[in-house]
């Protein structure tokens, strides 16, 4: 039997370095490397904290230019990403922000 380049080994086998499905070796210094899932920095926060009138918490997540960072870069859920840009495109609205951060 032929053995597919992506099928998974039986249970009953151990993973070998040279599968493909159980170890990534990088390629520049031969090393292994598993990378983690990352976690939400706003998972014990309830959405209704994320509002304009928390400034502390708004400014963690504006660049030095004031623009809002992206969810990919901050790991911040969708639903937790959209409370946080409306709520400082309401804080800039009110003046509480400024639009351009001059630090």
């Amino acid at each position: 039997m032929s053995k597919n380049k992506f099928s998974k080994p039986a249970a009953n086998q151990t993973p070998k370095a040279g599968d493909d499905g159980f170890l990534r070796v990088s390629l520049v210094n031969q090393s292994v490397f598993i990378r983690r899932k990352k976690t939400c920095p706003l998972r014990a926060i309830p959405i209704s904290e994320i509002n304009y009138k928390n400034l502390k918490l708004l400014n963690k997540f504006l660049t030095e230019r004031g623009k809002i960072l992206p969810s990919r870069i901050t790991n911040v859920i969708p639903k937790k990403q959209k409370a946080l840009a409306q709520a400082i495109k309401h804080a800039r609205f009110l003046a509480l922000i400024s639009p351009i951060k001059k630090d």
